[in-house]
């Protein structure tokens, strides 16, 4: 990167993080020499681009002090809306969605852009302009892309999961899907289970439904059997909401007697069962999936594309008996009218269909495992130890040196410019707050560890 170029990204993040609120008026800005080291740039990059904010009015120098925040706002920029809001679900959200690029993320839930398919998307982008004109211009059809449906049968046909393309809904994201499902499914009141800890958007979804939400202990090969089978006769669920393989955030994957029992004790119970297919396709080998051994009966496969191919695309399904699928379609119809994009949903397809996605995920596993490997060293010399070593994926969940108050080491965090997932946002119960989840592959590239051992030091020294 040139040196002008590094110059406007410090400018750029800089500004943004004035403009969200995240440096308030009259804070000090971060020391020169600690910018440099964050950022890996040379001091006089950050000199040059405080000095031009100075001249800009953005920022003032106050000589042996420092540089802080000037008393007015850019013209054209936000207001200063900060609030302190709670370390909850909507607080990492919120921090991972709206960071500048050049702020660090070890909390987020996605691959860096550098790890992403980029020539096959860009390729397929290119072929996707060349299609007939109603493909730019349409809504597309009820279900989404028949050719897209037609190709998932397909490929779901090699994990013993045989579905017909009428028995798949496209949707603009996973989010949806589960939504959508809920909105068909539940009322205000009713039970939902769902895994603790479990994806954190899970409960913010869940709340907005106004259901009663209760969490079943998630073990290293899946969720508790005994805590189950006593929430299913004591709380009459609806539904249970999980993921199967690699369960986000601990990483487990369920054995092949837990998915039989946990089948076997929804039907006895009357519960229907979601199952979160993400990442499905991180998984090194097969694993022992709901929605096969099922045969979507009792069990709704949904997922997205999101984290192997592109987050921008919105691009989701649901798979569940025909039945579902037409009710769940109409749903879809009353409340959005379309679901997934048809340029996105012939994207997807085109890079699924091309052998360049299987080469992007064999590599994919293996940069994943040594990144897992390496992150799970480096957390170690820091007294930060994983629960269990996942088979695949990106994720660490962690267990914090002892005395860490890990909310506060979040809120410190981001003031340092490192977007961390605290363990509470993740659990219904509130018994993770002592965990974290960490992306290895947003580690990868960033001087984490150094900045997560100075954090840690000052968390020590007030405790």
């Amino acid at each position: 990167m040139r040196e002008k170029n590094r110059t406007e990204t410090v400018i750029a993040a800089v500004r943004t993080r004035i403009a969200s609120g995240s440096l308030a008026r009259g804070e000090r800005l971060p020391s020169i020499r600690r910018l440099a080291s964050q950022h890996g740039f040379s001091p006089s990059t950050i000199a040059e681009a405080y000095d031009r904010l100075v001249a800009e009015g953005m920022i003032h120098a106050r000589p042996g002090s420092g540089y802080f925040v000037a008393g007015g706002t850019l013209a054209g920029a936000a207001p200063n809306t900060k609030r302190d809001h709670a370390v909850d679900p909507f607080w990492v959200s919120r921090q991972a969605l709206e960071a500048d690029p050049s702020i660090m993320q070890p909390g987020c839930g996605w691959l860096p852009e550098s790890w992403m398919p980029l020539p096959a998307l860009r390729h397929a982008l290119r072929a996707m302009s060349r299609e007939e004109g109603v493909l730019l211009t349409g809504y597309g059809p009820a279900r989404g892309s028949l050719s897209l449906r037609q190709l998932l049968t397909r490929r779901w046909a090699e994990d013993q999961l045989h579905v017909a393309p009428e028995q798949i809904l496209l949707t603009s994201s996973g989010t949806q899907a589960v939504d959508l499902v809920c909105r068909l499914m539940l009322s205000p009141g009713d039970t939902v289970l769902v895994d603790d800890p479990c994806y954190f958007n899970f409960r913010a979804l869940l709340a907005v439904h106004r259901v009663r939400v209760i969490g079943v202990p998630c073990l290293a090969d899946g969720p508790d059997l005994d805590a189950f089978a006593r929430l299913l006769r004591q709380e009459a669920p609806r539904l249970y909401l999980t993921n199967s393989g690699l369960q986000n955030p601990v990483g487990c994957t369920i054995t092949l007697h837990k998915a039989h029992e946990i089948l076997s004790l929804a039907k006895a119970h009357g519960v229907t069962i979601i199952e979160d297919d993400i990442f499905a396709d991180f998984a090194p080998r097969p694993f022992a999936s709901l929605a096969p051994l099922d045969g979507l009966n009792r069990v709704i496969r949904i997922g997205s594309f999101s984290k192997t191919l592109s987050a921008s695309l919105r691009c989701g399904y649901i798979a569940a008996s025909s039945e579902m699928i037409e009710r769940l379609g109409d749903l879809l119809i009353a409340t959005g009218f379309a679901g997934v994009s048809p340029v996105a949903a012939e994207i997807v397809k085109h890079v699924l269909t091309g052998g360049s996605y299987r080469r992007h995920m064999e590599a994919l596993h293996c940069r994943l495992a040594q990144a897992r490997k390496e992150g799970a060293a480096q957390l170690g010399s820091l007294g930060i130890k994983p629960v269990i070593m996942p088979e695949g994926g990106f994720s660490l969940w962690c267990e914090m040196p002892a005395g860490c108050d890990v909310t506060d080491l979040a809120r410190n965090a981001l003031e340092e410019g490192i977007v961390l997932a605290p363990g509470a946002v993740f659990s219904v119960s509130g018994e993770t707050s002592r965990f974290m989840r960490f992306n290895v592959a947003q580690m990868a590239e960033n001087n984490i560890i150094g900045q997560l051992a100075v954090l840690l030091g000052r968390s020590a020294s007030s405790g």
